[in-house]
């Protein structure tokens, strides 16, 4: 097997890939029948059995399933759903606001590997792992993927940016994971210690997540600091999707999932360049979710990259389907802002989603409705509650004049320009 490549799968040939594809999809739906209430349930309304599903062509007879729908079915079957295998011995088990819980896949599965070693991770790396290893699926799946490839992992997590300097200092750690805002954070904590970051440290490359990396931000990190730097893409609820290569072009599609794009308005799938949902299948054994609807946009490519990987690919992310946002790297969906609504019932509020320093920067604006809502005290617990239910953290609070904020308008409202 060459080097390029973290196993043979990357580089199958269209037919090889096709059958490889529809076997394990055949697999998964026979079992998935057998095993999960949910999709028996699912098949059984649409009078559908096993047999039905057999080729790529076929999931669209199945419906697709977003966020806000597996949080409903969770809430109604607790934990997952009704869609986990109840035989299957989990190992760990997570959670992301909603809240969604998420078995661990085992450690069969190669997840985050590809795109660690498409990046040049590799035995010998020492690498700051900055993603939480809190509650969520971030840091530990990160974690087990550059393991996969040999690195060793600093699991720092989201400890302050001065921990992180001299973690990077006295453990010289050659590569970084975690947030392209974050790394950006660490280096202007260095420069403020009295570090020139490029020639005092050995931090030479770098993988990012849970957030876009702007050209600009790219840019910085490789021209002025020397970081080789590369983007990975996934969610929560079914691992990683897709990751650049050396060639740094469209995201190439992982083996362990399926992916369609998706006509959000009518449901239908579109052709390769067609701008639509990312929905996604993951091939596995254990947690049978079938067209799990990301919320993210995008579009396939067919062609044929020069790293001789033979994936499709994805055209980046190009936005958001539906009102749910996501902030530094969590989702703020509609359904947490109901219980936060229901929480204050007398107080009206709105979220502004903006990008200040290449960071996500929220802003909450309060109507000014008495000495309650103005005094330090309520702010504070209203951020702390806000936290408690979205997992992220308020920036600012802005006090606007009763009336300020239109009834019929969005809670929150997402301002970023990517640029």
């Amino acid at each position: 097997m060459s080097q390029e490549y973290f196993d043979d799968k990357e580089c199958m040939s269209a037919p090889e890939r096709e059958a490889y594809y529809n076997r394990r999809l055949s697999e998964m739906v026979t079992l998935g029948y057998e095993r999960s209430k949910r999709v028996r349930r699912i098949f059984d309304e649409r009078g559908l059995t096993p047999s039905d599903i057999k080729t790529l062509e076929d999931l669209k007879k199945l419906p697709i399933i977003s966020r806000e729908k597996l949080i409903d079915f969770e809430a109604e079957d607790p934990p997952f759903g009704g869609f986990c295998d109840p035989t299957v011995e989990i190992d760990r088990i997570f959670t992301s606001p909603g809240p969604v819980y998420e078995p661990h896949l085992g450690e069969d599965d190669p997840l985050w590997a590809r795109a660690y070693y498409a990046a040049g991770f590799r035995k010998g790396d020492i690498v700051l792992n900055a993603f939480s290893y809190h509650m969520v699926a971030a840091g530990l799946t990160f974690h087990g993927g550059l393991r996969r490839v040999g690195a060793t992992v600093v699991p720092s997590g989201t400890s302050s940016a001065q921990q992180q300097v001299q973690l990077i200092r006295d453990l010289k750690v050659s590569a970084y994971t975690g947030t392209p805002s974050f790394l950006q954070a660490i280096i202007k904590k260095a420069e403020e210690m009295g570090y020139d970051f490029r020639n005092d440290f050995g931090v030479r490359r770098a993988a990012f997540g849970a957030e876009p990396l702007p050209m600009s931000l790219r840019q910085t990190f490789e021209e002025d600091y020397g970081i080789d730097t590369y983007q990975m893409y996934g969610a929560t609820e079914v691992g990683d999707i897709a990751y650049e290569c050396r060639e740094k072009g469209p995201w190439h599609i992982c083996e362990e999932v399926i992916v369609e794009i998706v006509d959000p308005a009518t449901g239908e799938n579109v052709g390769p360049g067609v701008m639509g949902e990312i929905v996604v299948t993951r091939l596995n054994n254990i947690f049978f979710l079938f067209r799990f609807g990301t919320g993210d946009l995008s579009s396939i490519t067919v062609e044929k990259c020069p790293c001789g990987r033979t994936s499709h690919m994805l055209n980046g992310i190009a936005g958001r389907v539906g009102d749910a946002v996501k902030v530094r790297g969590l989702f703020i969906a509609p359904s947490q802002l109901k219980v936060i609504s229901e929480r204050f019932p007398d107080v009206t509020f709105q979220l502004l989603v903006s990008r200040i320093a290449d960071r996500d920067f929220l802003t909450l604006k309060l109507e000014s409705t008495g000495t309650e809502v103005e005094s330090v005290e309520f702010q504070e617990r209203f951020k702390n509650y806000f936290r408690e239910i979205c997992t992220v953290k308020i920036d600012k609070v802005e006090l606007v004049k009763v009336g300020t904020i239109p009834s019929e308008d969005k809670l929150i409202i997402d301002q970023r320009k990517w640029e």
